[in-house]
């Protein structure tokens, strides 16, 4: 049985839990609030995030030569989400996911 390395595995529970907490937030939180909430703009990175963070849970579980700039890809992203949900009330689990997943994507991406 082959391990899956500690920091990986780390950096794949967190894309998780961005890409779930985003999709969530998105679905429900925005679409019920509505106004800058349900923007375009806003509701677009956050289908970005929540898909990039399914992507790099793929490249990472497959030990993809290619993971790490996927990963690099992904924590910027993330990094975008977390600053748009920072504008907005009530998004505070999706500014923490996405900003959790960054840094472990930035220390897989090193």
């Amino acid at each position: 049985m082959h391990q899956i390395d500690p920091d990986m595995k780390a950096c794949m529970d967190a894309c998780h839990e961005c890409h779930v907490t985003c999709l969530h937030m998105a679905m429900n939180h925005c679409l019920e609030m509505g106004g800058q909430h349900a923007a375009p703009e806003h509701m677009k990175i956050m289908a970005d995030c929540a898909q990039m963070c399914a992507v790099a849970i793929d490249f990472m579980a497959r030990k993809s030569a290619h993971h790490q700039h996927i990963c690099r890809e992904c924590a910027e992203i993330c990094r975008a989400c977390a600053e748009t949900c920072r504008q907005l009330d009530g998004m505070e689990d999706c500014v923490q996911a996405c900003l959790r997943c960054a840094e472990a994507c930035e220390t897989m991406a090193a």
